[in-house]
């Protein structure tokens, strides 16, 4: 299997999406900008989701019209429906992503749909995309535990994949929304579903909740999965554990993964600067323990 590993960089979107502080479009456009010149090949830009349910997405139509596009980068952005796709069009966006759950409870309180209703929502969409040939990512939550339902059977995890990915979804990723997986449940999981679906067409999205992403995307690549969805500086929170860490810090999975013989093409310095940046703007420090380390040794 191919030592080239894909990271899609969430941290415009599901980075930002659950900040308290309101983040003005500019900065979001300078934010994508930047990373655009790290070596990334994918940077999800923003979502067309109702303002009400996620208010710091609500500039996504201005940040898609107003940054500067790398052919050779591609931005996508999150669809809930029809009418979001339809919004996603007419911003220009050749890539979208669409959410469900493997958890019921968690899809009923994240999209007030049932996991079957939100499937139904997702067959025009993709018809739809066939035909302007646009790629469609399918995200699947709480594959590793719930907040509701806590530990999810992996078989419910498998259906909902399966169904996305018959639906024609490229790439299913999957997330462990709260970050309360190991290596040894990941392990099991992508043993599994590995065998329904192609390791090519499967993505891992790790919280760092407990810690462990880095472990669990380690559990991953024994599995041959080669794209993982990260977030500079570790930009994102878990909303239903207060205080608590959420995406995985992309500067920690590009030192680790480039550290054991895997190439992820980004520039890591350049990513230690962004981090060290937005941090700044959120005035925050950064949740990178790879960043935090090389500020500490350059104090030195």
């Amino acid at each position: 299997m191919s030592d080239q590993i894909t990271l899609v960089e969430v941290g415009p979107r599901d980075g930002l999406q659950n900040e308290k502080q309101t983040i003005p479009p500019d900065l979001k456009i300078d934010l994508i900008n930047r990373l655009s010149q790290t070596g990334l090949s994918i940077i999800e830009a923003g979502a067309f989701v109702s303002p009400k349910w996620v208010p710091q997405m609500a500039s996504t139509d201005e940040v898609m019209q107003k940054i500067t596009r790398n052919p050779d980068i591609s931005y996508p952005v999150l669809t809930p429906n029809l009418k979001g796709y339809e919004k996603a069009i007419d911003n220009k966006a050749d890539h979208v992503a669409i959410f469900a759950a493997a958890s019921q409870s968690f899809s009923k309180k994240n999209i007030n749909a049932t996991i079957e209703e939100s499937l139904e929502r997702f067959k025009p969409v993709l018809e739809r995309a066939k035909a302007d040939d646009v790629k469609v990512r399918g995200y699947v939550s709480c594959v590793l535990g719930c907040p509701y339902e806590g530990e999810i059977a992996i078989k419910d995890v498998i259906k909902v994949a399966k169904a996305l990915y018959e639906m024609g979804c490229y790439e299913i990723s999957l997330g462990d929304t709260i970050g309360v997986g190991t290596a040894g449940k990941t392990n099991q999981l992508m043993d599994a579903i590995t065998k329904e679906i192609p390791a090519g067409a499967i993505a891992g999205h790790f919280h760092d909740t407990y810690g462990q992403s880095l472990a669990n995307i380690h559990a991953s690549l024994e599995h041959d999965i080669r794209t993982f969805d990260t977030s500079v500086s570790g930009l994102g929170g878990c909303p239903y554990a207060p205080g608590a860490s959420g995406n995985v810090a992309s500067e920690d999975v590009i030192y680790m993964l480039e550290g054991s013989g895997f190439k992820t093409g980004v520039n890591l310095d350049l990513m230690r600067e962004i981090s060290i940046w937005i941090s700044q703007k959120l005035n925050r420090a950064p949740a990178s323990k790879v960043t935090l380390a090389h500020q500490a040794s350059c104090a030195i």
